[in-house]
């Protein structure tokens, strides 16, 4: 069992408990006073209600009272456990596509952002999934371990440009390989890879690829990014648009959606082709192929929420007032 501050920003209540004391103290000095301009001190005792010996521990009544209720404000014990469950899960690598194809705007804004916004909706439906990011190009990197750290996630997806990657093309082969040194502590049945691409400038290894994953146990859902008419393929440097790519000839090329190898990845997988073009839609579709295969595994979840105790802390707080009430019948403090 772990323990730590749930509220700690409330630590500075802590601060009214000085300020209380000099209130008391003042009003203590105040109260003398006014009796000792009324009479002179050996009159105090036929004059005045003599108080209780009880009466004298109010102030520290009224500042125990004050400190429990603090203490409950803060939630100052609560507690952290782990506790091991069956639960069932998956682990997703998302594999994005970040070739300049990808700059396309045949899809608004264009492939890339489109791809990206997917992949925000899809995490934001996810609840106890770990995910991880890999793009790839002419080359693969994985840009973050497997995590549910969704919140991390979405700032690492924002950063994501086609120029992430100096070698261009489509390697499918590459960054399933990048995928399985991720995959190598999560049992096989949990291995899913969302593959996100035009499906453009295959480098013709979607077959080794395949192989791979398929000994690896590792299902693909492929979502295909793009239109079938396709756009020019803008050219930037240093963010500026520079013109379109041309082929050897001067023509403008038009990048189109190649979705041959993005079917056959998921069907020889076991796993779903869906079409990226409705960003509406996707992501449900994306949720619900991933979860018609899941494998139960034991875990350890650590649940930050687990056991609160300031309701300890208000009852005895709550008990100091109530004995304040009930011997001070004027509701003053009767000192």
């Amino acid at each position: 069992m772990d323990w730590y501050l749930g509220n700690y920003w409330y630590l500075f209540l802590l601060l009214l408990l000085p300020l209380l004391s000099y209130l008391l103290l003042n009003f203590l000095k105040w109260k003398k006073k006014r009796r000792e301009a009324f009479a002179d001190s050996q009159f105090h005792e036929s004059l005045f209600e003599k108080s209780s010996g009880f009466t004298k521990l109010f102030p520290a009544l009224y500042l125990l009272a004050t400190l429990f209720l603090i203490f409950s404000i803060i939630d100052l014990l609560s507690g952290a456990e782990e506790i091991e469950t069956n639960q069932k899960l998956n682990n997703v690598i998302f594999m994005l596509d970040v070739s300049n194809s990808m700059n396309a705007e045949d899809i608004n804004p264009n492939r890339l952002t489109e791809a990206k916004n997917m992949m925000i909706n899809t995490m934001q439906k996810m609840t106890n999934d770990k995910v991880g990011i890999i793009i790839f190009a002419g080359q693969a990197a994985s840009i973050m371990p497997l995590t549910t750290d969704y919140n991390s996630a979405e700032t690492y997806i924002s950063a994501i440009e086609t120029n992430s990657m100096q070698i261009q093309g489509t390697d499918f082969l590459r960054a399933m390989q990048t995928a399985v040194s991720k995959f190598k502590d999560v049992s096989k049945g949990s291995r899913k890879v969302v593959l996100l691409s035009d499906g453009e400038d295959n480098e013709g290894n979607d077959n080794a690829a395949i192989k791979l994953a398929n000994k690896e146990g590792i299902t693909i859902t492929s979502v295909g990014i793009g239109s079938d008419e396709g756009a020019p393929v803008p050219e930037y440097v240093f963010g500026q648009l520079m013109g379109y790519k041309s082929d050897r000839n001067g023509e403008t090329v038009i990048s189109k959606r190649q979705t041959a190898a993005l079917k056959k990845m998921a069907e020889s997988t076991s796993g779903t082709y869906i079409d990226g073009n409705n960003i509406n839609e996707a992501p449900d579709r994306i949720i619900d192929a991933l979860n018609r295969k899941m494998s139960s595994s034991v875990s350890m979840v650590k649940s930050q929420n687990a056991n609160h105790y300031y309701q300890y802390f208000l009852a005895v707080s709550l008990f100091f007032f109530f004995l304040i009430y009930i011997f001070n019948p004027k509701r003053d403090f009767n000192l």
